[in-house]
């Protein structure tokens, strides 16, 4: 994986709730990616915890979490899959051996892309369309109820990985 430019916390002055939950939003999908920066592809492979999820595995996640929430739940988009970073047997995250760590580093950018130009579109009170992640009879939650919402998946795993991180090679630090 190639190095990643930090995208800062946002400023403790920030007010805009649009602005502090999209920077925060981009500040831990960029750590998220330095913190798989430099690791050797047998330890993004590698699970170091009885739950047996891997670095890799919690990269596709994350991503298939921005097309669950922005693509499927929020825009209501036709998607080919919203679970594939699932296995069908165990629920668990799964990454294929014939999976790239390019590839699905490529796969979270692009989604991570998809799902900016969704918000960019919206009100922070519109919400969620019919027809994707929910029916017609369905409560459609709030873009900033889906945002804040995916913010905390985000700190919470990067938390994750940074003790895993730690096990791996002994790196800290954001």
């Amino acid at each position: 994986m190639a190095d990643s430019s930090p995208v800062p916390e946002p400023p403790d002055t920030l007010t805009d709730t649009r602005e502090l939950l999209l920077g925060y939003l981009d500040h831990y999908r960029s750590a998220l990616l330095r913190k798989l920066d430099g690791m050797p592809e047998d330890d993004l492979r590698t699970s170091r915890l009885p739950s047996g999820w891997t670095p890799l595995g919690l990269l596709k996640h994350l991503a298939y979490v921005e097309r669950r929430w922005f693509r499927w739940g929020f825009a209501a988009e036709r998607v080919d899959d919203v679970d594939g970073d699932r296995d069908p047997g165990s629920g668990r995250w799964h990454v294929g051996p014939e999976e790239s760590v390019d590839g699905l580093k490529r796969l979270f950018l692009d989604e991570c892309a998809r799902s900016r130009e969704i918000v960019a579109g919206a009100d922070l009170q519109d919400p969620a369309r019919t027809g994707g992640g929910f029916g017609p009879s369905e409560h459609r939650p709030a873009l900033v109820w889906i945002l804040f919402h995916v913010l905390q998946e985000y700190a919470r795993h990067v938390g994750h990985l940074d003790i895993v991180r730690e096990l791996a090679d002994g790196v800290t630090g954001e």
